[in-house]
């Protein structure tokens, strides 16, 4: 179990971390500021989903797989950005409908939170930052680490969800803008396509 102290110490840090710009509050940026609030919470609760997984992976040592096998990493990189560049090609052909006069079908939001669990699913970095930033806070004068290390990542949850829904609060009043005029949807769009083709860039080229 571990101490207040740490707790409160350690859910400081997470939420500086959470606030930081990144791949996942821009992922819910843009997804909001498409279809509303409701989809950055769904989108934000998918994320959350595979932050969870990498944490169970991390508390089991299955990410040392990860850490000693880069054909694992890679393999698992080359997925995510494939993923991603998929996600990229979705919206431009959704901004092109709209550019020609047509509608664009929101997918649902059980898709956004599929989503949000496969981008991070498919990120093993993020499981490599879970390895060497949880055990950090852990003792083992204080039980189970795998108990610390779950305790650490629901916190790590926690503040990811308050930051993400003011995120997604926030996307959601500007899609009230966005939804009145085409021509700022496609624009969106083309924007959330960028924004998918450089993250699988980043997913494969950074070590």
């Amino acid at each position: 179990m571990i101490s207040l102290q740490t707790a409160l110490t350690f859910f400081g840090i997470a939420l500086g971390l959470a606030i930081a710009p990144g791949p996942d509050i821009i992922f819910v940026l843009t997804q909001s500021a498409l279809y509303g609030a409701r989809a950055g919470i769904a989108t934000t609760l998918g994320l959350m989903s595979g932050l969870f997984f990498h944490t169970s992976l991390v508390a089991v040592g299955v990410a040392a797989i990860f850490q000693h096998s880069s054909a694992a990493f890679l393999l698992l990189r080359i997925a995510g950005a494939a993923y991603l560049l998929y996600l990229a090609w979705l919206s431009l052909r959704t901004g092109a409908v709209l550019a020609q006069g047509g509608q664009g079908n929101f997918t649902g939001y059980g898709t956004l939170y599929r989503r949000g669990v496969l981008m991070n699913v498919t990120n093993p970095k993020v499981t490599l930052f879970f390895l060497a930033f949880l055990p950090q806070f852990c003792s083992s004068e204080r039980g189970s680490m795998v108990m610390q290390v779950i305790q650490l990542g629901l916190l790590f949850l926690l503040a990811t969800g308050i930051i993400f829904g003011l995120t997604a609060l926030l996307g959601g009043r500007l899609a009230q803008w966005f939804n009145t005029s085409p021509r700022a949807q496609v624009l969106m769009h083309r924007l959330a396509a960028l924004v998918f083709a450089g993250l699988a860039c980043s997913l494969l080229l950074t070590i």
